[in-house]
């Protein structure tokens, strides 16, 4: 695993060259948080929110493996497998 990346909320990742970037969202609840999934494409782009309940740890995101450590209503914190 790669070292931890922690984002705070609002806040933007590249996952690789090629892929998508996420954003954090929050927790619009207490047993649920929410990442933002960006697709670009020239000068247009689109973005959707995933939610997954907290006790969720591991995520592809666009073909990338994801392991999220720690999750807080201010930041996530997280590693690309």
């Amino acid at each position: 695993m790669r070292e931890a990346i922690t984002l705070p909320l609002g806040e933007e990742y590249h996952l690789r060259r090629g892929k998508d970037r996420i954003r954090y969202a929050g927790m619009p609840s207490d047993t649920v948080y929410s990442i933002v999934q960006r697709k670009r494409s020239g000068y247009q782009g689109f973005a959707w929110n995933l939610f997954f309940p907290i006790k969720k740890q591991s995520m592809a995101i666009d073909g990338v493996s994801i392991f999220v450590e720690n999750v807080t209503p201010e930041e996530i914190r997280f590693r690309i497998q």
